[in-house]
């Protein structure tokens, strides 16, 4: 029992303590009224009062007792009303609350008064609110990550990648990566470097190169000559490749822009080059390791989302706590977003009552149909009881005053 309960059942106890208190002073001055009655003519009222006030409040009483339980435990007809009674009460007040609260003129006039934008906008704006309604979302995405199905998922995201993977050609992506590559020039400073390098793989590795001739070269070719040819080379070599890394215009660079041009060509126009490109595809799709790792990417989405939403320091939350404060700082200070904004909420409360407010009167119909009938008296007693006490002392008083008044008109007549 909660607090509130307990405060309740004791008002409760003390209003009916006091309205039994009355009817038993109206009987106790009946009796020696009656008993005092030929003493005095003025006792007579007094009888009459009494026994008036007794009516009043026996009445009273069996009213109000009569809708909880059976007065005395009798089993009178039409008495407890409630426990009998109740699924039609339940269903009673179900229909009342959906003809009387949920309907959409109802909720559109509280709506007009309430300023829902605006005041959401003030909340939001500010940064404490911001991370919580931050937290709110990241529990909610926590909690429909949790109960998807991986297996589901995880094959559906397959699919969408090998179909979309299978609808895009390989070889005209290659060829745009090629012209691109050209057009920037990045394929020279690929040059440049490969050159850079075979120039530096001769000069450190001259001694081996020069002795790697001697042992190719016949017996009968004297060192000297060898030595002279072996110079020879090395001089050309060395000087060509300094001469294309130095001239931008060389006839190499021309060459190789030619030939990259026109094998981006061939990658768009030659269906070879475009049978070889599925096919290389294929097999990549087929690769154990491609296999292994779209299988783990679900996965490994999955669990990076789960840390990053239970985390409140990760750049998913602050990311979502800076959105969202900025959004209600917006809403906050722009007219016409907060009545964009209270459209949607009136629609979308419009949406829910037309098509689901019988739903919550057959929640409370089903709800009071659940309750044990003598449970549902006697929680209703306790919310109005204290306030059907009233009627009681009510009866007992006004029973009184209706008694002195009919005793008068009988001694005047």
């Amino acid at each position: 029992m909660t607090d509130s309960e307990a405060i309740k059942r004791a008002d409760l106890r003390k209003m009916k303590r006091f309205a039994t208190a009355l009817l038993v002073l109206a009987a106790v001055v009946y009796l020696i009224a009656k008993i005092n009655e030929d003493s005095a003519t003025w006792i007579g009222y007094v009888r009459a009062i009494a026994e008036a006030a007794m009516v009043g409040a026996l009445a009273d009483w069996f009213a109000v007792t009569a809708l909880f339980r059976h007065p005395l435990r009798i089993p009178i007809p039409h008495t407890a009303i409630i426990p009998h009674r109740k699924d039609q009460i339940g269903r009673s007040l179900g229909d009342f609350v959906e003809s009387n609260f949920l309907t959409t003129d109802v909720l559109n006039e509280r709506l007009a008064d309430a300023e829902v934008g605006r005041r959401a906008g003030d909340w939001l704006g500010q940064q404490v609110n911001a991370e919580r309604a931050a937290g709110a979302v990241a529990d909610v995405m926590h909690g429909a990550l949790e109960v998807l199905d991986d297996d589901e998922i995880q094959g559906s995201l397959e699919h969408l990648i090998e179909q979309r993977i299978r609808r895009t050609e390989v070889t005209p992506i290659v060829a745009r990566l090629v012209d691109v590559t050209v057009e920037g020039g990045h394929h020279q400073q690929l040059l440049d470097a490969a050159l850079g390098g075979i120039d530096n793989f001769m000069t450190d590795n001259r001694g081996t190169l020069r002795q790697r001739l001697y042992e190719e070269s016949p017996w009968w070719v004297p060192e000297p000559i060898d030595d002279r040819v072996f110079d020879k080379i090395d001089d050309v070599l060395t000087r060509f490749l300094r001469d294309v890394r130095s001239n931008p215009d060389h006839d190499l660079r021309r060459s190789i822009d030619q030939r990259a041009t026109a094998f981006a060509e061939r990658l768009r126009t030659d269906p070879e080059l475009v049978a070889r490109g599925e096919e290389l595809k294929e097999e990549l799709l087929a690769h154990p390791e491609v296999r292994r790792w779209m299988s783990s990417l679900w996965a490994d989405a999955k669990r990076a989302m789960l840390t990053a939403a239970d985390d409140p320091d990760s750049e998913l939350r602050r990311r979502l706590t800076s959105s969202i404060e900025r959004l209600g700082q917006r809403l906050a200070s722009d007219p016409e977003l907060q009545a964009k904004f209270d459209r949607w909420v009136a629609q979308a409360l419009d949406y829910l009552v037309e098509h689901y407010r019988s739903e919550v009167s057959e929640i409370i119909a089903s709800t009071v149909a659940k309750w044990d009938g003598d449970a549902t008296a006697e929680k209703l007693e306790l919310q109005v009881g204290r306030d059907l006490q009233f009627i009681r002392i009510n009866g007992t008083i006004v029973g009184g005053l209706a008694g002195l008044v009919i005793h008068a008109v009988g001694q005047l007549l």
